[in-house]
């Protein structure tokens, strides 16, 4: 199986770089304190650091801004998922806690301020890839609802033609949530070049902590515009 990033998605976002993590085997049903540890210190640490900030103005996301209006999407109306997490925060709103793996994303994505996928790999129909939306794709919101599809030339994550995040980074869909069953998951770090190394900080952070706390197989790797494609057993 494969994750793919299109060439013109590249040629739009050139500076994009993807961290990848593949975990097989992942008990998402027992509550693991280590990771209720670091979810309430990550989370209570942001909460502080965060009061009253203007997100949208730090270093840190204007990046995503930046690649969001490269791709035609109007980042004020159509927050990228960290900017949205981390806009809740400085607003003084707590991040409900969800399920393990999740939480230990949320809890990473806080700290090292980048978005954090966390897709189950079994709901995969192919490859998953990043590419111009079709008619035929079609996204089921968070929560359930009307089928949507993609609006022309609107980049999404996707796995045959089912939508698992649209606008990139923008919101995830019902049907790639996580849930108590799930134990195979494709995990993409969405950052930049300019912030490639807390992208693998981030990466290697997370791989260490699955493989000192779990029973778990693991492959890691990246996809930037020399290398479109990350491919896994």
């Amino acid at each position: 199986m494969k994750f793919i990033v299109s060439k013109d998605f590249f040629e739009k976002v050139p500076n994009a770089y993807f961290g990848v993590i593949i975990v097989k085997g992942f008990n998402n049903r027992e509550e693991n304190k280590k990771i209720k540890e670091v979810f309430s210190k990550n989370m209570s640490e942001a909460l502080e650091n965060l009061k009253d900030v203007r997100v949208k103005e730090e270093a840190y996301i204007i990046p995503h801004r930046e690649a969001f209006k490269a791709l035609d999407v109007n980042p004020n109306k159509f927050m990228c998922s960290i900017e949205a997490l981390l806009t809740r925060i400085s607003k003084g709103k707590e991040v409900p806690s969800i399920n393990p793996i999740v939480d230990l994303g949320n809890a990473l994505s806080v700290k090292y301020k980048l978005p954090i996928g966390i897709h189950d790999i079994d709901n995969f129909d192919g490859d998953i890839e990043i590419r111009k939306g079709r008619s035929t794709d079609n996204f089921v919101p968070f929560g359930g609802g009307e089928v949507e599809h993609p609006e022309e030339n609107e980049y999404v994550y996707v796995s045959g033609n089912e939508i698992k995040t649209r606008k990139w980074t923008w919101r995830q869909g019902e049907r790639s949530k996580i849930t108590e069953t799930s134990t195979n998951l494709f995990i993409p770090i969405d950052g930049f070049e300019e912030n490639k190394d807390e992208v693998l900080k981030l990466q290697e952070e997370m791989i260490s902590f699955l493989k000192e706390n779990y029973d778990v197989d693991i492959q890691s790797g990246f996809v930037d515009k020399n290398h479109t494609e990350f491919e896994w057993q």
